[in-house]
């Protein structure tokens, strides 16, 4: 018989009407939890009330709000289309082949296009395209909320007729006094643009169209030109070069306008036996530098020292006693003749001449003189004499477009100055920028993706430009304004179509099937043939500069370029390859210099990076700049990247930085009247790698020598590429072999797999932001990387040595003996060398098939799929870390806010018309859940639904995702093991492959290869 005793915890509860027992009843805390005040913004957070017991009370029901709070993402009410237009398919993607020529960058590419809406750049590998960071991120740029959207007239707002109207006026002024009219672009390639130039030319008599380039290759091309007669730079195919001699160029990053990185990776990966030897001589460390076999430190003065030593060695055939590191390198251009090159960055015309002379002597068939590159064409001399002209109140008009000379030349003052002595001043422009409000006219443009046009990259090799998107302001392109201008009614569509069809395609081609490819390549006749110069009168005016004290060496980041991309946060937030700093730019100094000046780098309680402020002074110009302590930096030299300090026309977020252009006199990359001092106060930098070295830590980063490698008797793959053990009965079994799961059978479908070669990684950054790109990674702006919130999917550690190599570490390292000795030693490898060796190591999630983070997860969150990848439900995520703390990877990240929607992070998620950007097929993840990388899972279900639909197998090699593709030297390969003849199959079986951490036995589905080093000595 049930009971009908009551039994009570409280008085209260004997109560027949209680308020309290009711509200207990439905809630079990009588006072609500002021979630609003100790997670709010941080204003408030500092002033709240909240207390202990408080945020107690939040923690002990987080698993149900949280799990709550998880499902609710951003709802955005969508319409269906009344009536669906006849090209588009919701759900599915168009590509779209054309050209991204910017000036700075050119590139052939495909523009993916989801409901009207570009969403990502790959490169057109039909076209020998590839892409770098700037080229994948150019697609935010279109989506930019302080673009310039319409014309204007001194700072108002008017209508393209009026504008037209009065500058139509004004130049048919300046044409009855004969008044000269310059047109002022950046390297222009379009051989159509060109023509309607010139048919301005003819219109209203004396127009002059002047080059002008912000980061100059003006040297290279006067050199090139005197030796074999066109103003153009060579090609220069590092696939065929057996020694490769840099002097100061960075050749992997933007000298002389890149695309050189996918043929020097070819020669760099081992072969028969075989792979490059590349020598650099720099003075900052650079992407190129850092991927070298033997790199000299030296100052700007002294590269010039030994490139003359050089060319009196190889083309005058001087015996005089060489400096080790100079000798070696002439030994090793005279014994690989033909198949050496030498490359030189020092913008001086002499140097450029005998790095051509040098070339010319060795015959070498690295260096292509013929397939000329006209993706640099400024001239400094003329935009001096401009200036010049200007200020003299000789020139009537200037048209400048897609330049931005009031920000980026050296004396912008003399330039501004300048303007005001013209009657019209015109910029075309697609940013609110610093011309642009120096003008009396600027003229809003389109992005190149709202755009026509063509380009000629190389010689005979035709690109098209074509519009992927209706433009999205009152913007007109240059090109139809000049058809305005002169009378004609024609489109510029129209105009380039006819020019095509009569110059280019010759009727071996259609123009849609041209349209359609994105290139045309045009057979050329004739060679060009090198004219006598006298290099000698060269050799002895570059022998008389002088060097100082301190120089500085000006240079371009791979993320931020020229700086016309200064309000992209993909770029901002993208980390330095070399000093793995964003949101920044600084001076870099060797340790040397720093303790002589008192400067120090130290590292904050939260892990955060800061620095010392110094002083410089650059030909009687101050500005008070950061300071990086940088390893390999030579002694004496300072580095500064161009392209930071922007104002106008950027969110106050992306105005990071100081205008680095100001030091830039005559164009010279390297400046020799530099003094610098110790200031004061305190940097913060947005630093995402504050752990320098491997610490001896071989399993991470595997690496050996040629001789080692190619010597398979003595030197077996066991003992550079060994396979981690562990103990099993009291024995030494391979890791590989023991396990705590059972395997399930994977030989059923596809089963993914991702290559990493070391040797081909350049650290380039193109993946980062293709990720970022493809799956809707968010910003979080320069305070939250700070403290380690950084949101990349995808990383790319970068790694110094504490000895002359890595192999020295881990010698040191296992000599060490004694608990007090391994301390020390391991406290001491901590501590890069002054001229370490580097490596690039991309890591990601490693899809592991027995992964930790798997059997931890309370619910169920994360789990393996048959195809290999590790899946991520975002809905069921309630935010543990558990996870991230059982991943021996440190690969996944945690969503400490809601980035869209959220004015603390106003970048491109917070803004509607950044928002056009997203990946529909990517779901924006919310505040509290755990988020990495899933191999791209939406590109990989497409392409089998592709092959499904169209009724067929994968092909070989189909399968792609985001950072594979946008690679451009090959150093990322994915594709499925379990089809044997896509080429991850074969590189998984390699014998230069391993898995990261192997010994920990997760069995990851990325695999890597071992990297090879060429240190031989001639």
């Amino acid at each position: 018989m049930a009971s009908n005793k009551k039994y009570w915890k409280s008085v209260e509860e004997l109560k027949e009407t209680s308020p309290i027992v009711d509200t207990l009843k439905h809630n079990e805390f009588v006072d609500e939890i002021p979630t609003d005040e100790f997670l709010a913004d941080k204003e408030t957070l500092e002033a709240s009330s909240t207390t202990r017991r408080d945020f107690l009370k939040y923690v002990g029901f987080t698993t149900a709000a949280a799990s709550l709070a998880a499902c609710e993402g951003p709802v955005v009410k969508t319409i269906p289309y009344v009536i669906k237009p006849d090209d588009i398919i919701p759900g599915v993607a168009d590509y779209y082949a054309t050209t991204m020529v910017d000036g700075f960058d050119f590139a052939n590419i495909l523009v993916k296009v989801r409901e009207g809406r570009p969403i990502k750049i790959e490169p057109n590998k039909e076209a020998n395209g590839s892409t770098n960071a700037r080229v994948q991120a150019s697609v935010l740029s279109l989506y930019d909320s302080l673009r310039l959207k319409a014309p204007k007239a001194n700072g108002s707002e008017i209508s393209w007729e009026e504008a037209d109207k009065q500058i139509v006026a004004k130049l048919n002024e300046l044409k009855e006094a004969n008044s000269p009219i310059v047109v002022l672009t950046n390297t222009c390639a379009s051989p159509s643009t060109k023509k309607l130039i010139n048919k301005l030319g003819d219109t209203y008599g004396n127009v002059q169209h002047v080059i002008y380039d912000a980061v100059s290759e003006s040297a290279a091309l006067d050199a090139f030109e005197a030796m074999y007669g066109t103003r153009a730079l060579p090609d220069y195919n590092l696939e065929k070069a057996a020694v490769i001699v840099s002097i100061g160029a960075d050749f992997l990053a933007d000298w002389q306008g890149g695309g050189f990185d996918a043929g020097y990776a070819k020669g760099r990966i081992p072969k028969n036996g075989k792979m490059s030897h590349h020598i650099q001589f720099e003075s900052n460390m650079t992407l190129t530098g850092a991927n070298a076999d033997k790199r000299v430190m030296m100052k700007p003065s002294a590269q010039i020292s030994a490139l003359l030593k050089i060319y009196q060695a190889i083309v005058k055939g001087e015996s005089t006693e060489l400096p080790e590191a100079v000798k070696n390198a002439v030994n090793q251009l005279k014994k690989a003749g033909s198949k050496a090159v030498v490359l030189t960055g020092i913008q001086d015309k002499n140097a450029q001449l005998l790095a051509l002379a040098i070339n010319k002597a060795l015959n070498s068939e690295v260096i292509d003189v013929n397939a000329m590159r006209n993706i640099r064409h400024g001239n400094d001399a003329k935009v001096s004499q401009l200036i010049a002209d200007m200020n003299a109140g000789k020139i009537g008009a200037i048209i400048i477009n897609n330049a931005n000379p009031v920000y980026t030349l050296p004396n912008a003052k003399e330039f501004v100055e300048g303007l005001s002595k013209v009657k019209l001043s015109v910029a075309f422009t697609m940013q609110d920028n610093e011309t642009a409000n120096a003008v009396q006219f600027a003229l809003a443009t389109p992005h190149y993706l709202e755009s026509w046009g063509d380009a000629v990259i190389k010689k005979g090799h035709y690109s098209l430009i074509q519009p992927t998107i209706q433009p999205l302001f009152k913007t007109r392109q240059f090109q139809d304004a000049l058809l305005a201008w002169t009378g004609s009614n024609t489109s510029y569509y129209d105009f380039i179509k006819e020019s095509w069809k009569s110059d280019v395609l010759d009727g071996n081609k259609s123009w849609n099937q041209a349209l359609h490819d994105g290139i045309y390549v045009k057979e050329t006749t004739g060679t060009v043939e090198a004219v006598d110069v006298d290099t000698d009168a060269a050799a002895k005016a570059l022998s008389e500069v002088k060097g100082s004290d301190f120089e500085l060496t000006l240079y371009t980041k791979v993320s931020l370029g020229d700086g016309q991309m200064a309000n992209n946060p993909w770029l901002q937030e993208m980390p330095d390859p070399i000093t793995r700093a964003s949101w920044d730019n600084y001076i870099t100094m060797s340790k040397a210099d720093a303790e002589k000046l008192g400067v120090v780098n130290t590292h904050v309680a939260n892990g955060a990076l800061n620095g010392s402020y110094v002083e410089v002074t650059v030909n009687g110009v101050k500005e008070v700049l950061p300071v990086i302590i940088q390893p390999g930096q030579a002694k004496g030299s300072l580095g500064l990247a161009l392209g930071y300090g922007r104002k106008q026309g950027l969110k106050e977020e992306m105005q990071t930085g100081k205008n680095a252009y100001q030091f830039y006199k005559n164009f010279q990359n390297n400046q020799f009247d530099v003094t610098v001092k110790l200031a004061s106060g305190e940097h913060e930098f947005a630093c995402v790698q504050l752990q320098n070295t491997l610490m001896g830590r071989g399993d991470i980063v595997k690496e050996t020598t040629l001789d080692t490698f190619n010597n398979t008797a003595l030197d077996p793959k066991e003992t550079w590429n060994k396979v981690a053990v562990v103990s099993l009965d009291h024995k030494e079994v391979e890791a590989t072999k023991v396990d705590l799961w059972d395997s399930f059978d994977r030989s059923i479908g596809h089963h993914f797999n991702l290559s990493i070669d070391l040797n081909a990684c350049t650290g380039c950054g193109a993946c980062v932001i293709a990720c970022h790109a493809e799956n809707n990674v968010p910003v979080v702006g320069k305070r939250e990387i700070r403290v380690s919130r950084d949101m990349h999917w995808l990383r790319i550690d970068r790694y110094y040595s504490h000895e002359e190599d890595f192999a020295g570490d881990v010698e040191l390292k296992e000599n060490s003996s004694g608990v007090i000795g391994y301390k020390e030693t391991m406290s001491s490898l901590e501590d890069p060398s002054e001229n370490p060796s580097v490596v690039f190591q991309p890591v990601m999630c490693q899809h592991c098939n027995h992964a930790p983070c798997e059997t931890v997860c309370p619910v169920a969150a994360t789990s393996h799929g048959r195809q290999g990848q590790n899946h991520m439900a975002y809905n069921r995520c309630v935010g543990t870390r558990y996870c991230a703390n059982n991943c021996p990877y440190k690969v996944r990240r945690f969503n400490w806010f809601n980035y869209p929607e959220n004015d603390e992070f106003d970048y491109y998620m917070n803004d509607d018309l950044g928002k056009m950007v997203l990946n529909p097929d990517v779901t924006i993840r919310s505040r509290g859940v755990m988020e990495k990388c899933s191999l791209c899972m939406q590109m990989t279900q497409a392409t089998i639904l592709k092959a499904k639909k169209e009724g067929r197998p994968v092909n070989t090699d189909e399968f792609e995702v985001a950072c594979s593709n946008a690679c451009s030297t090959g150093a990322m390969v994915f594709g499925d093991v379990n089809n044997e003849n896509d080429t991850v199959t074969e590189l998984v079986k390699d014998k230069r492959a391993y898995h990261l951490l192997e010994h920990v036995g997760t069995k990851p589905n990325v695999v890597y290869q071992v990297k090879v080093r060429n240190i031989q000595e001639a």
